[in-house]
């Protein structure tokens, strides 16, 4: 990924921004090259492109998970590398492609404890939390369930959960509709508006053009971010689309 993808209105407003962000793997690798990107507060902004064109290497760097190579990182405006990852957690929740990769608890209820209580919540507002998120996402009937008696798609949901309960105002969802029938899609779709509409900022990495289009403001092709505009997602040309390897709907 390289180049520049700037909403000159959203600069000065940014939830989140990177200038000049390089991150390089193993002293080798450039999987991002000098990436300057702007979201707002309050935005719905999707990120598309092929594979292994830096989409997850990007949105690591937002909760310090992954820290610049060269460049910097900026969430609400504070650069990252002064932030612990445990500091960023209270403003970036970040739901990963892969669920196995995040969930740990032997009880789904405990899975979504975790997050809020590790942030300082208890009593009425933990619990709260942990009874919205798992009626959120369909897991309420699921509470002393063993996350590893769920299927795929559903621990999808749970790891989406662990994020909601957090509260945090950025939400970033890796992939979140892989593995969803068309129920699960709607009801990500849901949560997608539900966060907006309170304020909160959300960036997703898909594939799933349709999604994107219903769910998402902004769309940025990570592959051909050197010529990448601000469109409202409907107005994302298939052309585009297809130059970015990306199936359209």
């Amino acid at each position: 990924m390289t180049g520049r993808a700037l909403d000159p209105g959203a600069v000065s407003t940014s939830a989140i921004r990177t200038e000049g962000l390089v991150h390089v793997y193993d002293g080798a690798t450039r999987a991002l090259d000098g990436v300057d990107l702007a979201i707002a507060r309050g935005e719905r902004v999707a990120i598309v492109g092929q594979n292994g064109s830096g989409k997850s290497t990007l949105v690591r760097h937002f909760n310090g998970l992954l820290r610049p190579t060269e460049g910097r990182v900026l969430v609400d405006g504070a650069d990252v590398a002064d932030r612990r990852v445990a500091h960023l957690a209270l403003t970036v929740g970040l739901v990963f492609q892969d669920p196995d990769r995040q969930i740990f608890a032997g009880k789904v209820r405990s899975e979504v404890a975790f997050g809020p209580r590790n942030l300082g919540r208890r009593g009425a507002e933990l619990e709260g939390a942990i009874d919205a998120a798992l009626v959120a996402t369909g897991l309420d009937k699921d509470a002393e369930t063993n996350p590893y008696d769920l299927g795929y798609s559903r621990r999808k949901l749970l790891a989406l959960a662990s994020i909601l309960a957090m509260g945090t105002p950025i939400v970033v969802l890796d992939e979140p509709t892989t593995g969803q029938d068309a129920r699960g899609v709607e009801r990500i779709h849901r949560i997608v508006a539900e966060l907006s509409a309170s304020g909160r900022t959300v960036v997703a990495i898909s594939h799933d053009m349709r999604f994107v289009a219903e769910a998402f403001e902004r769309v940025i092709d990570a592959r051909r971010a050197d010529r990448a505009r601000w469109l409202p997602s409907r107005g994302v040309r298939r052309d585009r689309l297809a130059d970015a390897r990306i199936d359209v709907p």
